[in-house]
């Protein structure tokens, strides 16, 4: 991907899930909020899962209606242009507001290898354009615009964009549409579209408005009592730990009860709440996550603690224990793409029997299918059983769990991780931490790569540590996807500062590289960076051709690495779900 060009999805994506139109007093999301509480108010679940567009514009207001229709996608245009509008001929129904206001259907089409385009056009005078959504469905291929002059010798600009920040590229053969799918470039562009100026979009947009057959439920909707607890490191891990927990939106205070273990002396720290939403989940729309900063704790000790109020009820007491101020040997549990599966929960839950001494886990990304749908992520905590309320849980996110380019908002409400990424980075998704000896660098694959570069050379360089880490979504090396930039920007920084190991997923599959080199090193390392690639459910190739490069793989999982480090020395092992050991290796410097 173009991830520099990605980068506007980001800001894009703010838009769409959060905010408003600063010029407006109604928006689209507005809308579909009044719209969906409407909804539930008048129609039972069975009814929801039934209606269809042609109950829907009745439902709606007029006033609705001309939202919908004209706050979607706007811009001003200094001289008269031509408006072509490329919609999917896949698309059952053509959003309602196409035809009546002035678009009429051409016979040009535009392709790309997925999709082919049907071209509606209209004239606009000088001034504002104002579109309308995609439609009530939910769509992915969404459409995108083309503007050009009525006359040819006139100079276009285009200015004054809702959402902001909008990317334009020249219509033509090669262009990309989609922020979020740049590879998938233009095939078939009419001659009389070419040159034009091209406004690219993200696929999520289709959810804007998305209400036939959008309603979900949760099989594990939030109750009184708090679950999913959770911990995490946002500091240093000698002395703090956060604590993390769920409960019903009535629920509005929480607090954590904590003491080191055998030890009568309670301490108590109060939870900061949030209100955290899913409008398209029937059964549990709002519930109430809470994060608790537990500070000026004893290094190498281990603390029982408990959440909740006298008023709700307490959880179950459980313990943790903070790193320790020497250095000493530690190991921690990563996964490959876990996507919310029973059969990764089944695993992961005896790993903490057969590991009970481990520091952390981690997850490299795709925790979940689609990271915006919130009862996929209650299915991932469900499935884990206990295991992060005993051992924190330092993931990094994925393309799933930021979905369609839409940001990975609801990965960063559910999780309370640290905030020194870099500027250009959505918190808490590009971060650093350390722990005992060893450096542990957490990208996001999903934003930017040239956002992250300084930063990691940043990271790097300045570091100490005996051993570092990267762990990263989308494998450098592999035989699906061709990661280039990431290689040439960081594979480089990963050779000159000697990173030891990096982790990814992504691709489904297990692979552990041979000592790589992205150039020739610069300082000469005994070593060069092992890449380990891994998977956490079952999956299966058509295609395997060799990968010279690799030291071992194989194609299936579900499983996990467990991973040792004493002073000079880490072995790494994968194990399957019943605890054979698949492949092993040390490293000893």
């Amino acid at each position: 991907m173009k991830l520099s060009v990605f980068f506007t999805s980001i800001f894009l994506s703010a838009f769409l899930l959060f905010g408003t139109a600063a010029t407006t007093d109604s928006t689209v999301h507005k809308v579909m909020d009044n719209v969906v509480t409407r909804l539930y108010q008048k129609l039972t679940p069975a009814q929801l899962d039934t209606i269809s567009e042609a109950y829907i514009l009745p439902f709606l207001t007029n006033e609705e209606k001309q939202t919908l229709a004209t706050r979607y996608w706007t811009f001003d245009v200094n001289v008269p242009v031509v408006v072509s509008l490329m919609r999917d001929q896949a698309q059952k129904v053509p959003p309602f507001w196409l035809a009546k206001s002035g678009f009429q259907k051409t016979n040009m089409l535009v392709k790309n290898e997925e999709y082919t385009y049907e071209v509606w056009q209209k004239k606009f005078s000088k001034g504002k354009v104002a579109l309308g959504i995609n439609g009530f469905d939910k769509h992915r291929p969404v459409y995108f615009v083309g503007v050009g002059p009525q006359k040819k010798s006139d100079k276009l600009t285009i200015s004054n964009f809702f959402p902001a920040n909008q990317h334009i590229e020249e219509f033509k053969v090669g262009a990309f549409t989609y922020h979020d799918w740049d590879e998938l470039t233009l095939t078939e562009v009419p001659l009389a579209l070419q040159g034009q100026q091209l406004l690219t979009t993200i696929r999520g947009r289709a959810r804007e408005a998305h209400l036939v057959k959008a309603f979900r439920q949760t099989d594990y909707p939030a109750v009184n009592k708090p679950d999913q607890l959770l911990l995490s490191w946002s500091a240093d891990p000698s002395t703090t730990i956060d604590v993390q927990w769920r409960t019903q939106a009535a629920v509005k205070a929480g607090k954590v009860q904590y003491w080191k273990k055998n030890s009568t002396d309670t301490l108590t720290a109060n939870a900061l709440p949030f209100k955290m939403e899913d409008r398209l989940l029937r059964n549990d729309r709002y519930i109430q996550r809470f994060t608790a900063k537990l500070t000026q704790l004893t290094p190498a000790t281990t603390y029982a603690y408990r959440v909740g109020s006298p008023s709700t009820g307490w959880s179950e007491v459980t313990d943790f224990k903070t790193e320790a101020a020497q250095p000493e040997a530690f190991s921690f549990v990563w996964f490959g793409d876990t996507h919310k599966s029973p059969d990764w929960g089944r695993m992961a839950r005896q790993t903490l029997e057969r590991h009970p001494e481990i520091s952390f886990y981690s997850v490299i990304g795709d925790l979940v299918s689609t990271g915006l749908d919130r009862n996929e992520w209650d299915e991932f905590f469900h499935h884990s059983g206990k295991i992060f309320s005993q051992k924190p849980f330092m993931p990094i996110p994925g393309n799933h769990d930021s979905q369609d380019g839409l940001g990975a908002a609801m990965y960063q409400n559910l999780f309370s991780l640290p905030t020194n990424g870099p500027d250009k980075v959505p918190s808490e998704r590009t971060y650093a931490f350390n722990y005992q000896n060893a450096l542990f660098i957490m990208l996001d694959g999903t934003s930017p790569i040239d956002a992250q570069t300084d930063w990691i050379e940043k990271q790097l360089s300045q570091s100490k540590a005996k051993w570092k880490f990267v762990m990263l979504h989308f494998p450098p090396y592999n035989f699906e996807e061709d990661y280039a930039q990431i290689r040439k920007e960081w594979g480089v920084l990963f050779d000159r500062y000697h990173v030891d190991m990096v982790m990814s997923g992504h691709v489904h599959y297990y692979m552990r590289s041979k000592p790589m080199y992205a150039e020739k090193p610069v300082d000469s390392p005994a070593k060069g960076t092992i890449y380990t690639i891994s998977i956490s459910i079952p999956s299966h190739h058509k295609n395997w051709p060799d990968e010279p490069y690799a030291a071992a793989r194989f194609q299936s999982g579900p499983v996990y690495q467990h991973i040792r480090i004493d002073n000079n020395k880490l072995t790494l092992r994968c194990l399957d779900e019943y605890g054979k050991v698949k492949d092993e290796f040390t490293i000893e410097k």
